[in-house]
């Protein structure tokens, strides 16, 4: 049993700049399975921090009861580099300062941390294969460079989840219901988790986009399955992002008892004993991301929406109007947006000032959006 806290100094690019990156490793001397979980990769999204937090306690008080059985890396919150991130009195932390890039885009092709025949070493057992993918993938990691602050930030969270059985990233949206983003291939475990969280949408695509954090580990697995079909290659990991509603759902209460739906879950896998801390609900069933319509503005001026989180609308129903802020109509004229789908709204945005082709709203529906191809997330 260990309740370990690690502290990686992240060198700064410059004097002044470095930082430090706090986090636990939990759980008995010989797991049986890893679990990965962190927070606010977006820096400017905390209610992940705070259920962390309350699981940490949760998972020490299961680990002095020597009731764990797997080893839990939590980092509630991942990125000091973003929280850094304040200009002009406001918070940002979504974007690399120095470079633009989305901190939960681009991530490395695993694949490319494989050797060139890698694919020669496979065995014909599928527990073998797993090992050693792993093994390699632990390899191409630890010799990743690590010259700016960025790239130690990227090397430290590589090498703790690339041998993980569960990688779960937790964000939250603007204005909204909770809800996940996984992989069609895992769609029946994560109707369990889905089940244990509340989620009232579970958007599926196995390429959702610019190599987010979650979808970027299964991939390396999926590839070697598709370009090996003679070996034995399984999915051995569940990964996903928790959007936990809002930017401003953080409360103790609430994220307290988002906390113990983790928990359950983990009960329920047989990777935490004890008393059941919780019961399983039922979720609504996962659905396409194509079927999701990410409503856009159709120009610059101020929404004012007739639609609540958790209403259900009709294809071209009216979910709320912009009102024109020049021109002709400046602050007399409003512009009528209309659902593209029929289904459940489940985020809105908070800034209510938005510019043209801005993101204003999600829609959930199950029909397939022909608009909906290439990059299926907003940046």
């Amino acid at each position: 049993m260990s309740f370990e806290r690690i502290c990686k100094t992240l060198v700064g690019d410059a004097p002044g700049r470095s930082t430090e990156l706090n986090y636990y490793r939990v759980g008995p001397d010989a797991p049986g399975k890893k679990v990965y979980l962190q927070g606010a990769i977006h820096a400017d999204e905390q209610p992940g921090i705070l259920v962390l937090h309350h699981l940490l306690a949760l998972l020490r008080a299961a680990d002095s009861a020597g009731e764990l059985e797997a080893e839990f890396v939590v980092l509630p919150m991942v990125n000091p580099l973003g929280m850094g991130d304040i200009e002009f009195g406001k918070h940002q932390g979504r974007y690399n300062r120095a470079s633009g890039v989305n901190y939960n885009r681009g991530w490395l092709e695993l694949y490319d941390l494989l050797e060139p025949n890698f694919a020669d070493t496979l065995a014909d057992d599928a527990g073998e294969n797993v090992a050693r993918v792993r093994a390699a993938l632990r390899l191409g990691a630890a010799a990743l460079p690590e010259n700016t602050a960025f790239e130690q930030w990227q090397k430290t969270l590589i090498s703790e989840a690339c041998d993980a059985d569960y990688v779960f990233d937790l964000h939250c949206d603007d204005d909204a219901l909770m809800y996940i983003y996984s992989l069609p291939q895992m769609r029946d475990d994560i109707q369990q988790l889905a089940d244990w969280t509340g989620a009232a949408a579970t958007l599926l695509a196995e390429e959702g986009g610019g190599n987010s954090f979650d979808e970027v580990w299964p991939a390396v697995w999926l590839r070697l399955a598709r370009e090996n079909p003679q070996r034995p290659l399984p999915l051995p990991l569940l990964s996903c992002t928790l959007e936990y509603r809002g930017q401003i759902d953080t409360f103790d209460e609430l994220n307290q008892r988002d906390a113990r739906n983790l928990f359950g879950f983990f009960q329920q896998r047989g990777l935490i004993g004890g008393q059941p801390i919780g019961s399983r609900g039922s979720a609504a069933a996962a659905t396409d991301l194509r079927a999701t319509e990410f409503v856009r503005a159709p120009g610059a001026g101020l929404v004012a929406f007739c639609i609540e989180l958790g209403d259900r609308v009709e294809r071209g129903e009216r979910i709320a109007d912009l009102l024109l802020l020049d021109g002709d109509g400046a602050f007399v004229e409003r512009r009528p947006i209309l659902a593209g789908t029929s289904g459940l709204v489940l985020s809105r945005t908070v800034n209510k000032y938005v510019w043209s082709n801005a993101n204003v709203a999600k829609i959930v529906g199950e029909e397939i959006l022909e608009s909906r191809s290439g990059n299926l997330l907003s940046d």
